[in-house]
């Protein structure tokens, strides 16, 4: 994703690509195993972990492309330095199907996590504003091509999910399950 043009400057290399279909996992040990594995694939590199939000004017955003969004923790620590979160997608080959209204809610979640406004794009999928709250503000209509115009404005502060990420639900499923492990023990003895 690139910011180009007045006030705008900067790249995004996109950091989870899709398995078998942007890379192959395991390479060099599945090619020649099967001769699917030998067929021509996409073999790109994923973009660095630390990477600088984009600066649109005089504003800082955080990329995702396409279901990198659907990644709570990678989002959260992309939205960690910006303004704002826009994410581009190519839903052509979701159809028809329920799944750019899938791909939609996972935004929403996102805005909700970050407490940011979610500027998303798709070619045939659900085009849109997301507020902070998770409300899908403004929308472009499915399978058409528009221009969708909207405000989106910083936000000041962090959710507590910004702010502390996984930890606080990793720390109480780890307590309960020390919990029944401990009443288990205690329980056999």
């Amino acid at each position: 994703m690139a910011a180009i043009g007045a006030g705008g400057y900067g790249l995004y290399f996109k950091q989870r690509l899709v398995p078998f279909g942007e890379y192959v996992p395991f390479e060099s040990i599945l090619r020649g195993v099967l001769p699917f594995f030998n067929l021509e694939m996409s073999s790109f590199s994923a973009g660095n972990t630390q990477q600088s939000p984009l600066f649109v004017k005089d504003y800082r955003l955080a990329a995702a492309i396409c279901y990198e969004i659907a990644y709570p923790e990678l989002t959260r620590r992309n939205a960690q330095k910006a303004d704002f979160i826009a994410t581009l997608s190519n839903d052509g080959w979701f159809g028809t199907s329920t799944g750019p209204h899938q791909h939609l809610q996972m935004v929403q979640m996102r805005a909700l996590e970050t407490g940011k406004w979610i500027i998303r794009a798709t070619n045939t999928g659900i085009s849109g504003f997301v507020s902070p709250k998770g409300t899908l503000v403004k929308q472009a209509p499915q399978f058409k091509r528009t221009v969708l115009r909207g405000n989106v404005y910083p936000v000041v502060g962090k959710t507590p999910y910004s702010h502390l990420g996984d930890w606080p639900i990793l720390i109480f499923c780890l307590s309960v399950l020390s919990w029944f492990s401990w009443r288990n023990y205690k329980n056999n003895r």
